[in-house]
């Protein structure tokens, strides 16, 4: 059985092939969700809705496991699925989202003090990453930033452009003592380095995070791990294809990739 990865989008191929290099035995499904992206403008109810029928999709393709690699469904949707989507119709599958491994990245190195997270205005709207970092440290202090221009600027080619408008979005960072800036958006992966010349704090990056939690959560549930097929195949699979996918592929993921498009 593989390895599922979902997202909104094309975004999660970020996660995604970080994870394939950490992890390179199993076999993995990509799905991004490209025909109904972006789902922050969306009530809470139709993500659950939209996360539900990717679910769907990838545990009929023979899934185990699949990791929610957009940070809108992990906010919105991850617990609702774990605890009333899985037992209804896949109580042996597992689903697992990024924000909880990037919290517990960021409070390892944070005592007691101040962080922060930056991430599309949806993400922080939903006050997910405070919630998550008030339940696993109370005495926490929270900022959130959100930058709504970052992602269309990463998907657009706009990477040369980004520096003043990070610059304008880090500026209450400087005012601050802040412990660890979290980037809540699988996008910032393609950024961070950008990111970390411009703040004093130590920057978790999801794609360096998610890997080496998820390996340890399958050492620690070898019930899952037993069931994962080894046999190394990747296929990358999109509800939509448009000609601007193909450079934008390359961008998040390092690498060309082949898209199939499928309906789910």
């Amino acid at each position: 059985m593989k390895i599922g990865v979902f997202d909104s989008g094309l975004g999660g191929l970020a996660i995604a092939q970080s994870i394939i290099r950490r992890l390179p035995e199993f076999d993995y499904l990509y799905l991004g969700d490209t025909k109904r992206v972006p789902y922050g403008n969306r009530s809470q109810s139709t993500i659950h809705e939209f996360v539900g029928e990717a679910l769907s999709y990838l545990f009929d393709q023979d899934c185990q496991l699949v990791i929610l690699a957009c940070n809108t469904a992990s906010a919105e949707s991850l617990r609702k699925s774990q605890q009333e989507y899985l037992p209804v119709n896949y109580p042996d599958r597992r689903v697992l989202g990024v924000l909880i491994p990037a919290v517990e990245a960021a409070l390892e190195i944070s005592e007691g003090g101040t962080l922060a997270v930056i991430a599309t205005a949806s993400t922080v709207e939903s006050g997910a990453y405070e919630k998550e970092v008030q339940r696993q440290s109370p005495l926490n202090h929270f900022l959130s930033i959100a930058a709504p221009l970052l992602v269309p600027l990463v998907e657009n080619d706009g990477v040369k452009y980004i520096q003043p408008v990070l610059a304008d979005y880090l500026q209450p960072l400087n005012d601050r003592n802040i412990d660890g800036l979290i980037l809540g958006c699988t996008h910032y992966c393609l950024i961070k380095q950008v990111i970390r010349e411009m703040v004093a704090c130590p920057v978790i990056s999801q794609d360096e995070v998610v890997p080496d939690k998820l390996a340890s959560y399958l050492d620690r549930h070898p019930e899952i791990t037993c069931r994962l097929s080894r046999g190394g195949t990747r296929s990358y699979r999109v509800t939509d294809l448009s000609p601007g996918y193909e450079d934008m592929v390359r961008r998040l993921a390092g690498e060309p990739l082949e898209l199939q498009r499928v309906e789910i």
